[in-house]
Parts: structure tokens; sequence; C-alpha cells
């Protein structure tokens, strides 16, 4: 039974200290996905270049507890399959008796684009690990360029607004629905939602899941999204209310809702708080509104619809 007062005094894995951005989601994605080991058990997490890595590894210090590898941004996938593959080999020679497991962190930059080769060839390898991408929207550690992940319209400095274009061109890829075609044991979409349930239930899930699991975690950056640092839970809670970021597991191959809205709210409620976004509710800008708005209608359509849950009215 998840309990939030628990889960919070357990001693932290990630230490204070760092040095990233006040209001950050990527380190309480972190956080919460570690808040999951059992405390018995030790970790060797690999993690890709990015905002999460320059921030809290400046050789010589560190804000991690447990075994770290920075690996490029490109290969954080095939870096802890191989740690994986050699712990398995020293077990069976009697080398090693203690319990590890392997997690690998990156951002979408370092995921749905640069590391996507390696990620891939981890999951379809089957190797007992967890990938974990905390998905910003953008490369924001270098300046806030737009990547696969970047919503359709955002303004970044590679996509920005002018007479034109008006911000990125092309819809978001959906990675996670890619990773559920790998036939994988365990695949989770998630957020800080509520009391962080969702985000502990499965990364525990994850974590202990045998085999190769992934979770897409949506954590907000307020410097590239341009809204206020102390919003992160409420930007999270609309990307969830409206149907932006469905909360949703893939387990064995079963495709499971774990959160559907009583009231589904119009996706601007999400955009609106969003500086990168005020140019589509300028006057004669609504088309695009409405063009996003059928895309995440229909992208909740079809989820619905793998989850066996009844279409909305």
């Amino acid at each position: 039974m998840y309990n939030l007062k628990t889960e919070m005094n357990k001693p932290e894995r990630l230490t204070g200290g760092h040095r990233m951005c006040a209001g950050c989601g990527a380190p309480v994605a972190v956080r919460g996905v570690l808040r999951a080991l059992k405390e018995e058990d030790q970790a060797v997490i690999g993690n890709a270049t990015g905002c999460l890595e320059v921030s809290t590894f400046m050789y010589p210090y560190t804000a991690w507890k447990d075994s770290f590898i920075h690996s490029a941004f490109e290969n954080a996938g095939a870096t802890v399959s191989g740690v994986e593959a050699a712990y398995n080999v020293m077990r069976r020679k009697g080398k090693l008796d203690d319990t590890y497991k392997f997690i690998a962190f990156g951002g979408d930059g370092g995921t749905y684009d640069i590391g996507f080769q390696s990620l891939s060839g981890a999951m379809e390898r089957g190797h007992d690990m967890v990938y974990v991408c905390y998905d910003n929207g953008a490369y924001m550690n270098t300046g806030i360029q737009r990547s696969s992940a970047t919503p359709k319209y955002s303004e970044t400095t590679t996509s920005p607004i002018g007479k034109n274009k008006s911000g990125k061109q092309q819809f978001n890829k959906d990675l996670t629905d890619i990773i559920a075609a790998h036939n994988i044991p365990y695949v989770a979409q998630t957020t800080f939602f509520k009391n962080f349930k969702d985000l502990h239930e499965k990364s525990e899930r994850a974590i202990y899941t045998e085999g190769p699991a992934f979770m897409n975690v949506l954590a907000p950056c307020p410097r590239g999204w341009r809204y206020p640092e102390s919003e992160m839970m409420e930007m999270c809670r609309l990307a969830v209310e409206t149907c932006y970021w469905p909360l949703f597991e893939v387990v064995n191959g079963e495709w499971k809702l774990s959160y559907r809205p009583k009231n589904k709210l119009p996706i601007e409620d999400f955009l609106k708080p969003q500086g990168r976004f005020k140019h589509l509710f300028k006057p004669g800008n609504e088309s695009m509104l409405e063009e996003i708005q059928r895309e995440v209608d229909r992208k909740w359509a079809k989820l619905l619809l793998k989850c066996g849950e009844p279409l909305d009215k």
C-alpha cells in the first residue's frame, strides 16, 4: 500500500545541493523513481549527457549515492545494458553476491533522438534494466532547441516564431508507443500527479519486473516552457486533465489506463500558462489551437481503444 509520508522519509539517493534549476522536473523524476527501490538494494545509474548529468555530476563531486556512470549523449542504453550483462557474468562465476538494479536516465534529446538507437537495442535484447526518460520537450541543456518530443507550434531557439513559421511544424513523436512495440514486459507513461502515487507504483513495477522496462515521465522545464517555477505540479495536472499526457502502462502487451479525467479539459488550459505557446492566443491563430485539440482527441480515442475503455461521448 502506497504511503506518501513513508516514502518521503526514505533516505535520498540523489542528494540536495546539485545545480539543477529551481522548479526543474528532472531531479523530481529521479528522486521519485529511486524511492521505489528497496533500501537494501543497490543500484547502478547510467545517465546520458544533458541537464541532469551536467548539474549533478561535476567531477570530482557527485550528488548520486549509488554507483553512477556518465555516458555520452547517444549511448546510455548501451552502457547500462553492458554493465547489466557484466554483472550477470560475475554472479555466475561466484564473484559477486550483492543485489543490484540497473537504471538509465536520459532527457528527451538523449532518448527520443540521439540515444534512440542504443535504447531500442537494449530493449530488444532483453536486458534486465529500466530506462527512464525525463521528457521536458526540448534540448534544454544547450539552449532550448527543438527535439522530436517538442509539441507542435512550440517556440524554441531552433523553431522560432516569425512571419512564415509559427514555432515547430511537426507533432511530437509517440515514443512510449514505439517502445511498447518492442514487446517488452513493462512500459509506462507517468508524471507528478496528485501525491506521486502513480509515479511511485509504476517505478516499483518497472524496477522489479524481470527484463527490460521503460518509463516516460513528463518533467516540466520552467525555463523552456516559460511558466513560473512554482507551478510545476499544476502544469503536470493540466497535462493529464487535458489528456495531452495520459497516464497508462503496458504490462506484457496488455494496455491499461491509469487515470481517466472526469471532465476532460480543453487543451488550451494546458497551453495558455506557457510562454512558448503565447502566439497561439493571438487573433487569427484559432485554427492552430483547433488543430492541436483534434490531435489530442485523436490520440486519446486511440489510447482508449487500446485499453478496452469506452470512447468519450
